[in-house]
């Protein structure tokens, strides 16, 4: 029940939130308006960041952090809280730097990519200083942890937030794609969590795949709100973060596979863009246009299909491999 509870409060402070916030939005003209490589035609209100944020950070404090449902679990020892003190404010940074970067599109400015790489960094340093990080793997063959020396646990943990911020960030591309993609890969990181006694990863993980709901309703073609670069990169950093306090600690080989699996979609697509464009030496950060496309959505579109049909072809495989991952954790 408490995870039902946990749902619908997140699911429902983002659909009390949304329209507030839309309408605050377009009153500021906060908004992303149609161009040569943007579609839509009239312009739509990039709130669904800040309301995503808003509705976890509050749903995060009551069922995970310091509310009268979080504490009678850490009583009885079902909780480990180590280290998601750091979870909020680094999710502040990232959502943050996202606003500035969507308040300068709206203005019809590029937002420098140093800058935001280096908040990038700083919330995954944040968190790797609370606890959050990779330490190593359990030895297969002699049933021992092998602990990785600080600084590859350092770079393996940095490039894990860094690359999932980015890579749900590309794929904020059609209507509905980047949040298909982030439900489907929180579903699965709550199964997991639920499988393997993780209460407090789960209950992370059902609050993100309830504001990925609430935001949907909103989002699905034809969208009327938008997650903005800040909504993007805060569903990579929370993805990042569950599964580092999650499914990770584990450390077996299928514990490693399941968050690749369930991320599969972004992370393969992200790298072959990131190939593309370096082999055409492009640099790696720039959206793509009308002569330059490299995402698998925009190819397929270009293909001829239309671009519903192209997220709902996308959420398919990226179903498929989820539903890979929940398998692979059950047998073995």
């Amino acid at each position: 029940m408490i995870y039902v509870i946990a749902f619908i409060t997140a699911f429902s402070a983002v659909l009390i939130l949304m329209p507030l916030f839309s309408k605050l939005a377009e009153k500021l003209d906060f908004t992303d308006k149609p161009t040569e490589r943007k579609k839509h035609t009239t312009p739509v209100p990039l709130a669904g960041g800040l309301v995503m944020f808003i509705a976890f950070a509050v749903g995060f404090i009551i069922f995970v952090a310091v509310g009268p449902v979080a504490i009678p679990n850490m009583i009885r020892g079902t909780m480990d809280t180590t280290g998601l003190w750091a979870l909020i404010p680094g999710a502040t940074m990232i959502v943050g730097i996202g606003l500035l970067d969507d308040f300068s599109k709206t203005r019809g400015r590029d937002f420098p990519v140093w800058p935001r790489l280096l908040v990038h960094i700083g919330a995954a340093v944040l968190a790797f200083a609370a606890g959050i990080r990779f330490t190593g793997f359990m030895n297969p063959f002699t049933d021992t942890y092998v602990y990785f020396h600080i600084g590859l646990q350092f770079f393996l943990t940095v490039l894990w937030f860094v690359g999932l911020v980015t890579v749900f960030n590309f794929m904020d591309g059609l209507d509905g794609l980047a949040g298909m993609l982030a439900m489907l890969s929180g579903c699965t990181l709550f199964i997991v969590a639920m499988a393997m006694n993780q209460t407090d990863s789960a209950l992370m993980a059902v609050l993100f795949v309830g504001v990925i709901t609430g935001f949907l309703r909103h989002n699905l073609p034809p969208a009327k709100v938008y997650m903005g670069d800040s909504g993007a990169y805060l569903l990579g950093y929370l993805l990042a973060a569950i599964s580092l306090h999650g499914t990770f600690k584990q450390a077996t080989v299928i514990s490693v596979l399941i968050p690749l699996l369930a991320m599969g979609v972004p992370i393969f697509d992200s790298v072959l863009v990131v190939v593309r464009r370096l082999l055409a030496r492009q640099p790696a950060h720039k959206p793509d246009t009308t002569s330059n496309i490299t995402h698998i959505h925009f190819r397929l579109v270009r293909a001829g299909l239309k671009p519903p049909y192209a997220m709902a072809l996308i959420v398919l495989v990226s179903a498929c491999l989820n539903l890979t991952a929940i398998i692979l954790m059950l047998v073995f």
